[in-house]
């Protein structure tokens, strides 16, 4: 079995699961701590209304079969359980059936939320975490060989991810190939951390340097994933080391985090042995042969899987962050094919005024990670995921993105809704509603050195006008 086992790569495959475990945790959490004002019985986009028009071959989801509030929260909540003791490496020791079948539950509760997820599930590392929680299904125990073919998927993975964006930024906004984009991103990405501001001020020199390391480790190095080792060790650390710098300079969820945790599988188990206190085990079992059978016919299916991913990679006309089959297996992806160069920012106001008039005192209702407040810092949120405030940004860029959600989030503020405040930093009106909400649109922009420096604020900010959806 040579051909199929990859023992060299047994301490890659115990960083990794130990590392997906963690990604599903805080996705499982994040689900149980926003799902109702985003997506319950009484949220902005009801699970119900949605699944009564889409069919299950569309959309495979428990929540197909049986949807409450309460059934949700027992699915999420068996997601973040289930995650706590994967990442504590309770299947490490199970027979291969076993483990197989451990790995299949977290991957099947989230797929089923992600399908129902509408709008705020919509985002390439929904997708990303689908089809790589899948692969992780398939890597075995601790007692067995990881399989090559496995790894070798998610290497694919990787280098779809990657490549992906790397052309669709060649093929998008010219500022990628003037290597100008910079001079805006830091500032106009959807939610700016507390480094970001620092991020934007640096020399434009610095900015032009980062963009062509950019397309060097998204358009070459993707391809020294499949060359033997170290080459493929030293990819994967680039990788690794390029996804860190994009943590330390914005709020992507866990999509660079994620990315991060697929390249440890390709990085060799003696750099493993040098930085972490584990030996690899001397000897593995041989791996049953009716797991062999399962991998083979897992390489067979993601091969004819393949097709439509790479038929868009070599496509003109690329798309992003796109699934060919309801599983969610084999995408595309790819970020930031386009560049704003100006911030908007979308900002909601109430009044306990019952006539509104020119002396009207209007209170501004602050959210939990989109900028809102010019003095307030911007927070570090990644790898959690705002969905509300994300979709915030959208709705800034252009009114089309925000139905048919914003006028509902308008209502549910009119109405002081629990759920919905509870995704929002602050509620100015905390014991009776306001007798009206408005929205007016902003443009944001960082402050310079000086105004930083004089004014104590992170961000100026200058009305647009008002904003309708």
């Amino acid at each position: 079995m040579d051909w199929f086992s990859a023992e060299g790569y047994w301490l890659s495959r115990l960083v990794f699961q130990r590392a997906l475990a963690l990604v599903y945790l805080m996705a499982f959490v994040g689900a149980v701590r926003q799902f109702r004002g985003l997506l319950g019985e009484r949220g902005l986009t009801p699970i119900p209304r949605y699944v009564a028009r889409v069919r299950f071959r569309h959309a495979p989801s428990l929540f197909q079969w049986h949807y409450s509030d309460r059934f949700f929260a027992a699915v999420a909540w068996v997601g973040v359980l289930w995650s706590a003791g994967l990442l504590l490496g309770l299947a490490d020791d199970l027979p291969v059936w076993a483990n197989l079948l451990v790995w299949a539950v977290p991957w099947a509760l989230y797929l089923s939320i992600v399908q129902v997820g509408q709008v705020w599930y919509g985002f390439g590392w929904e997708s990303l975490l689908c089809e790589v929680g899948f692969l992780a299904i398939f890597l075995g125990p601790a007692t067995v060989p990881p399989p090559v073919l496995v790894l070798v998927a998610l290497w694919w993975v990787l280098f779809r991810l990657e490549f992906g964006a790397g052309l669709i930024k060649l093929r998008g906004d010219r500022c990628w190939r003037d290597l100008t984009c910079l001079y805006y991103h830091h500032e106009t990405q959807p939610m700016p951390n507390p480094l970001s501001w620092w991020f934007h001020r640096l020399p434009r020199w610095a900015h032009r340097v980062e963009v062509a390391a950019n397309h060097v480790t998204q358009l070459v190095v993707p391809f020294l994933l499949f060359l033997p080792q170290p080459v493929r060790t030293g990819a994967a650390v680039v990788v690794i080391v390029t996804q860190g710098w994009l943590v330390l300079s914005g709020n992507f969820a866990w999509l660079n985090v994620l990315t991060m945790v697929a390249a440890t599988t390709a990085v060799g188990g003696g750099l493993w042995s040098a930085v972490l206190p584990v030996d690899a085990r001397a000897e593995l079992a041989d791996p049953p042969g009716w797991y062999v059978i399962v991998i083979i016919g897992l390489a067979a299916v993601l091969v004819v899987l393949s097709y439509w991913p790479v038929r868009n990679l070599l496509s003109s006309r690329q798309v992003m962050n796109t699934s060919f089959n309801p599983l969610l297996l084999v995408n595309t992806y790819g970020a930031f094919g386009s560049i704003t160069r100006i911030r908007h920012e979308v900002v909601i106001e109430g009044t306990t005024d019952a006539v509104i008039g020119p002396d009207t005192v209007w209170q501004e209702y602050e959210f939990r990670g989109k900028p809102g407040d010019v003095h307030r810092r911007p927070r570090q949120v990644a790898p959690y995921h705002l969905r509300l405030d994300w979709l915030m940004w959208f709705a800034a860029i252009s009114p089309g993105y925000a139905q048919p959600w914003f006028p509902a989030l308008l209502a549910k503020l009119r109405d002081n809704d629990a759920d919905v405040l509870a995704l929002l930093r602050h509620n100015p009106f905390p014991h009776l509603p306001p007798a009206h909400v408005r929205a007016r649109l902003y443009r944001y922009r960082f402050t310079d050195r000086r105004e930083r420096r004089d004014t104590g604020a992170w961000w100026h900010r200058t009305l647009v006008g008002d904003y309708r959806a």
